[in-house]
């Protein structure tokens, strides 16, 4: 198996607990959400840096994780890694049968963290994730590890994320305050529930702490519900990530540089979320 170096990922003793906070309200979801989505509405939003925190947060614990990044498209992850020139097989080489499972489990310089990179661009993406070779490595990997974390492609923008989650017990929206509007955010909620998967919850990322009323309850909640897509553009040097319910579990949260609060939904029985790539 070959070892491969992520770079520092630059966690704060704050943003360190906030994700301590994310796997918390995780494993609160129940012991079988084993195999967990991440996805987003558009790119750009913090999926990827997320699925990549979480799966450091949960192997701290000694839990067996491995990532697998499940983005054909354009992948993030890969640019988060240290290579030494030579090719790193993934994800698209199993898929098309070119590799083996233990071809394309890296180790990586995070104790008990394991890696599946997405490989070179693939035509068809959507095709290879739906066969049966993606479903069965899934099965395989739920013999191995305690936890898969699979970071897709945002599912505003094409269907990939909804073809995974039929393998997946749970699925996290991801969402980037002021960036993506209410009824965006309503439309990728309900794509997802098309697939059947369980909505755990959504992390809204990349919330500006210096706006008026931050940390009211009262005052962030009006602010969600009423003006969501219309303030808050501007990405502050300091922002956090907050947790909406989907009404069903605890909702994951995480964050940077400030301490996660829960967010009141906008109306009754419907979530929304949002995080940062």
């Amino acid at each position: 198996m070959r070892q491969i170096t992520l770079r520092n990922q630059g966690f704060t003793p704050r943003l360190q607990e906030s994700f301590k906070s994310l796997r918390t309200n995780i494993q609160f979801c129940g012991a079988d959400n084993q195999v967990i989505l991440l996805t987003s509405c558009v790119a750009g939003e913090g999926k990827s840096t997320t699925s990549l925190r979480l799966s450091m947060s949960l192997a701290e614990l000694g839990k067996r994780v491995v990532l697998v990044d499940a983005d054909l498209r354009k992948s993030v992850l890969m640019g988060k890694l240290q290579r030494d020139g030579e090719e790193i097989l993934g994800l698209t080489h199993y898929l098309t049968r070119q590799a083996s499972l233990q071809d394309v489990l890296c180790s990586t310089n995070i104790p008990n963290l394991h890696l599946i990179v997405s490989g070179p661009y693939s035509p068809n993406p959507a095709e290879l994730l739906s066969s049966q070779t993606f479903a069965a490595m899934i099965k395989a990997l739920r013999t191995a590890y305690d936890y898969i974390i699979v970071d897709t492609a945002p599912l505003g923008a094409v269907i990939d994320a909804a073809i995974v989650a039929k393998c997946c017990d749970g699925a996290v929206l991801v969402i980037e305050a002021g960036k993506i509007n209410y009824r965006f955010v309503q439309d990728t909620k309900a794509q997802m529930e098309k697939s059947g998967c369980p909505i755990l919850g959504a992390i809204l990322n990349k919330v500006d702490i210096k706006k008026p009323g931050y940390g009211r309850y009262g005052s962030y909640g009006s602010y969600y519900g009423y003006g969501y897509g219309e303030a808050n553009t501007a990405r502050a040097a300091q922002s956090q990530s907050r947790p909406v319910s989907s009404g069903k579990a605890p909702a994951p949260q995480a964050q940077r540089h400030s301490a996660a609060k829960p967010a009141a939904k906008p109306t009754p029985g419907n979530s929304a979320g949002g995080a940062g790539q």
